[in-house]
């Protein structure tokens, strides 16, 4: 069973580490001995880099679900036309079984 199966996606697991990384660098800041100032330097410097990381991550869930859609719109297109063909077909098939019984 994947792992989407089971509910927890590759995503969640990336999500779920760096807030996890990001929450044990305020802590490790907070209790490190350093002035105010410089502490507000290196929690500013860390939001920044989270805020880059959790916006490349948002780019890349964006272009898997848009390739995602594409290929399953691709996906039903082509089995609605499969679909199409098949009724097609089967009218077709009726059609000529209808003219049989005519002729009788």
């Amino acid at each position: 069973m994947s792992d989407e199966e089971k509910g927890l996606s590759a995503g969640t697991v990336i999500l779920s580490f760096l807030a996890g990384a990001a929450v044990g660098a305020g802590v490790a800041l907070l209790v490190a001995p350093k002035t105010g100032e410089e502490l507000r330097a290196t929690i500013r410097d860390l939001a920044d880099d989270a805020v880059d990381k959790i916006k490349e991550y948002a780019s890349e869930a964006q272009d898997k679900i848009r390739t995602s859609y594409e290929e399953g719109k691709d996906m039903i297109m082509e089995k609605k036309s499969i679909l199409s063909s098949a009724i097609e077909a089967g009218k077709e098939a009726m059609e000529r079984e209808k003219e049989k019984y005519k002729e009788v």
